[in-house]
């Protein structure tokens, strides 16, 4: 099966000439192509592309807020960014657009290759120039969200132990404290994730990878 594709870049050259590079390639064809996010929407609109290479940078509309229009009437369409810029800020806003993908200009033609391939599998594709920056980001947001939450370290061990239905006098006597002292921390534990009842708190820990089913 050969997959439709459009390019979409305000420089000619580089337009032209990633068109004529993917059209080398089995399994692809170029359907067509736009200098700008506004066009690239009524190529989509009229070709129904399969993938689209999209830049960033752009006049009249840029390529993130187009990614995100062409996706909001085609979610079955996959869009690969291909930007100059390494700046966090684009690739949160490129995938959080919906990009399937996001490589940087100055790769070779071959890791477009690559990731084609990936998208066609269903995979989504990061640069590796760039993949560290998305990890690093991901663990912010999650040292993040556990400072908002506030538990501490005893507290998140209290909590496995009740998600893995240890009793009170159980979890007592495993962290040598009084059951008065546990019934206290589960129920700081409620108040601090807004969870009124032990199966909750089971669901939450499961949710959290604290422990299995």
């Amino acid at each position: 099966m050969t997959l439709k594709l459009i390019v979409v870049d305000d420089h000619k050259i580089l337009r032209d000439g990633l068109c004529s590079l993917i059209d080398g390639l089995p399994g692809y064809t170029v359907v067509g192509r736009a200098d700008n996010g506004r066009k690239a929407i009524e190529v989509a609109r009229r070709e129904k592309p399969d993938i689209i290479i999209m830049d960033i940078s752009m006049p009249e509309m840029n390529g993130i807020d187009a990614t995100s229009s062409i996706l909001e009437e085609m979610p079955l369409c996959k869009i690969i960014v291909l930007s100059m810029h390494s700046d966090k800020r684009f690739i949160t806003g490129a995938l959080q657009a919906g990009a399937a993908g996001f490589l940087l200009k100055d790769c070779a033609f071959e890791e477009l290759n690559q990731a084609l391939d990936a998208i066609r599998k269903g995979q989504t594709y990061l640069s590796p120039q760039i993949a560290g920056t998305v990890v690093l980001d991901y663990r912010r947001h999650l040292l993040t969200e556990e400072k908002e939450k506030n538990l501490t370290t005893k507290e998140r061990e209290v909590l496995q132990l009740i998600a893995e239905g240890r009793s009170t006098k159980e979890i007592a006597d495993r962290l040598f404290v009084s059951v008065k002292a546990i019934e206290g921390r589960r129920r700081r534990l409620m108040e601090k994730l807004q969870i009124t009842t032990v199966a909750g708190l089971v669901k939450y820990a499961i949710r959290e990878g604290l422990t299995e089913l």
